[in-house]
């Protein structure tokens, strides 16, 4: 009884210290509250905008199989961590049958966007293995820089992948990413295509892309974002890292914000273009086109075209 006495005149004698831990406790259930209200989000009041569309994917596009172990690729903007928290969803309310890798690759961002990535994945508890390369080393001299990071940022997050054991990486790209596909391809490209649910790597045996965020709405993110206060890079590159500090700002010149910016002002006038836009390319009729492509082989109209008089 009387060593309980002086145990507790101890105690008082230390304030500071007892403090600091009760104040850091507090802070970890702060936080641990945080992100289950982050969670419950996705599941209740984005239900309809994104979980069910998130789920609609993995079984319409078959992205998921038995056994596979899936390389979750965050590259710290707000559609990589989505898809993220999304698949730890999954796996807490789905059905297991997969194993996941939360990967982030650190081509040289600089130290702010590489602690901005650190933090969200904490705070959101997404336990992200981590590995480091030199890319924006490698393409500062190139004239196009841009489409050659791309490149090789895809071919180190296969490689990574496949030496953990995944036979699968998944991407962040949206359904505006898609629509905004198909026009670039037409408009700048002349040619019709589309951004895939879903590719078997050309380059890594047994390895294959996936894309869960394919049917979702770029708005329904963001508004996701801002309702949970959530901040990430929007812009990592070295040679863009202007956008970090004008997160409002996009490249003008960007083929790509032109595009974007088309089809806002196309869908003040119908607001159900991009959606046909998308299902454009599910609706293809061969016999109505001059000519089309099927294994890197042309084919034309005229081949057949006497054979259906």
């Amino acid at each position: 009884m009387v060593f309980c006495e002086w145990m507790k005149i101890k105690i008082k004698d230390f304030p500071g210290r007892t403090g600091t831990m009760n104040q850091r406790k507090q802070e970890e259930n702060r936080e641990e509250k945080y992100c289950r209200d982050v969670e419950r989000s996705i599941i209740k009041k984005y239900r309809k905008e994104i979980w069910r569309k998130f789920t609609k994917a993995i079984n319409e596009y078959e992205l998921i199989q038995d056994g596979d172990k899936i390389a979750v690729c965050i590259s710290g903007g707000k559609d990589s961590m989505l898809m993220a928290k999304l698949f730890q969803e999954l796996e807490r309310h789905g059905q297991k049958n997969f194993d996941l890798v939360f990967l982030v690759m650190n081509p040289g961002y600089n130290d702010i966007n590489y602690e901005t990535i650190q933090n969200n994945a904490r705070r959101l508890r997404v336990p992200v293995t981590v590995f480091e390369t030199r890319i924006f080393d490698a393409v500062v001299e190139e004239e196009s820089p841009c489409y050659l990071c791309a490149r090789m940022r895809r071919g180190y997050l296969y490689s990574k992948a496949k030496e953990l054991g995944c036979n699968k990486i998944a991407l962040g790209h949206h359904f505006d990413d898609v629509v905004e596909t198909i026009l670039m391809g037409m408009m700048y490209g002349s040619q019709i295509q589309t951004m895939m649910p879903k590719l078997h790597s050309t380059n890594f045996e047994g390895m294959e892309l996936i894309r869960p965020l394919y049917l979702i709405r770029e708005r329904d993110i963001i508004h996701w974002m801002h309702y949970n206060e959530l901040y990430f890079i929007r812009c990592a590159c070295r040679f863009t890292e202007q956008c970090a500090a004008q997160e409002d700002e996009e490249e003008k010149s960007s083929k790509r914000a032109e595009i974007k910016e088309l089809i806002r002002q196309l869908e003040q006038v119908n607001p159900s273009v991009a959606k046909n836009i998308f299902r454009s390319v599910e609706n293809v009729n061969l016999a109505t086109v001059i000519a089309y492509k099927k294994d890197g082989v042309k084919h034309h109209f005229l081949e057949d075209y006497d054979s259906h008089r």
